[in-house]
């Protein structure tokens, strides 16, 4: 069992500060795509996320240039994380980022669905229904017969299916590896794959000082923003910590409202409600049906 340093207050705080940081780094992309390619903006934020962990690495006396354990599942998650990313960009390019990270929130709701079949985990009767409800919330947030709804927008909901991969190709990877690396070896295989594509592609645009200065600060804060999730994983367990993913939405639309004067209507907040309990129920039960399992291999069933 994980050692953790024994004080969840302080796992709360840095995970509340980390979902903080984590929506300027959208707040930059979104206000880069006005004038360069998703593809580029992509690309940039796993550039400088990787050379901005390069110190903290070092900081840490981590090894980073050797060959990683479970190469495969290490390419396979940066691949899906690529993936997701491209994805995410594209949906808040001509979309609300809160509108756009709602959706990204269905993950939990489609690891739920697909975990039983792909890692062997429990699923019951509750936890269905949980989901039922939160892809409710979904269509709420759409609203896809809707005057305003924009084709767009699906983007956001690719980024949550292929972010519910990420987690579960992030479980089936050895413990044995250091967060921070994994997270290195991430941004690298970030830049491995969209390199030969952005060469393809003929989307590249030579960015001028703004650009590149925005470009560093996405990953800045990208890079300091997922240390505070695993610097709060040292202080809290994962059950401690997992309502505070959420208020990320809130952060987002503090940002959206004084950058961008936007506000989610009533529909949005509902869906996102009914997206945050579901999530966070299913989240819940996931830790009780372990729990469980582990009471009945160790003969303790009747503590349940």
């Amino acid at each position: 069992m994980k050692n953790y340093k024994k004080n969840p207050l302080i796992g709360m705080g840095l995970m509340t500060l980390a979902m903080v940081l984590v929506p300027i780094l959208d707040l930059f992309a979104k206000l880069l795509t006005l004038d360069y390619a998703v593809l580029e903006i992509t690309w940039a934020r796993f550039v400088f996320h990787g050379l901005w962990l390069l110190p903290l690495l070092a900081w840490k006396g981590i090894v980073w240039w050797r060959m990683p354990p479970q190469p495969w599942l290490q390419i396979s998650r940066s691949l899906i994380l690529t993936v997701t990313t491209v994805a995410f960009f594209f949906a808040i390019k001509d979309n609300p980022i809160p509108t756009a990270l709602t959706l990204l929130f269905i993950s939990p709701l489609v690891v739920a669905v697909v975990a039983p079949i792909w890692l062997g985990e429990s699923f019951d009767a509750l936890r269905g229904l949980a989901v039922v409800f939160g892809f409710v919330g979904v269509l709420i947030v759409l609203r896809p017969t809707a005057d305003s709804f924009s084709p767009s927008i699906l983007w956001g909901v690719l980024s949550g299916v292929t972010y519910a991969f990420y987690i579960m190709i992030t479980r089936k990877l050895s413990a044995s590896v250091p967060p921070l690396l994994t997270l290195f070896y991430t941004a690298i295989g970030g830049v491995l794959v969209l390199t030969p594509i952005l060469l393809l592609s003929n989307v590249w645009k030579m960015p001028d000082l703004t650009g590149w200065v925005m470009m560093a600060s996405m990953g800045l804060f990208a890079a300091i923003g997922h240390f505070f999730i695993i610097m709060a994983c040292e202080y809290a367990t994962a059950s401690q910590l997992s309502p505070f993913n959420y208020f990320e939405i809130v952060a987002a639309t503090a940002i959206s409202y004084f950058a961008f004067d936007f506000f989610p209507d009533p529909y949005v907040w509902v869906g996102v409600a009914i997206i945050c309990i579901s999530g966070a129920y299913v989240s819940y039960r996931e830790l009780q049906l372990s729990k469980r399992a582990h009471a009945i291999q160790d003969g303790r069933l009747d503590i349940l």
